[in-house]
């Protein structure tokens, strides 16, 4: 399953880490402690719109273009979770109806 919090996580660690940031500093810049943004980051702690503005502002990027990479990711992981999920297989009764077996 997809969380949507854990995408959330890696895109921040990665835009803050592009731009040579540390955690303090992104702290300092969103006023926002250091350890709540980790936990953030490692997907343990949910963003709320407040918090990811001013993280978003601290990184100089806009809440659209996260928001966009984390949904894009999210589509790849349920596409990737569909690939691999077992498929029914119909099996033809006397009765006419088929009837659905996992695999």
């Amino acid at each position: 399953m997809v969380v949507f919090r854990h995408e959330l996580g890696q895109v921040l660690r990665r835009l803050r880490t592009e731009r040579g940031m540390t955690l303090r500093q992104v702290s300092a810049a969103a006023r926002v402690s250091l350890g709540y943004i980790s936990e953030v980051e490692r997907g343990r702690k949910e963003a709320s719109s407040e918090l990811l503005a001013s993280l978003c502002a601290a990184l100089d990027v806009a809440l659209s273009d996260v928001l966009r990479e984390v949904s894009e990711s999210v589509a790849l992981e349920e596409a990737a979770a569909r690939l691999t999920a077992p498929r029914p297989i119909i099996i033809p009764q006397p009765s006419g109806r088929p009837v659905a077996s996992a695999a």
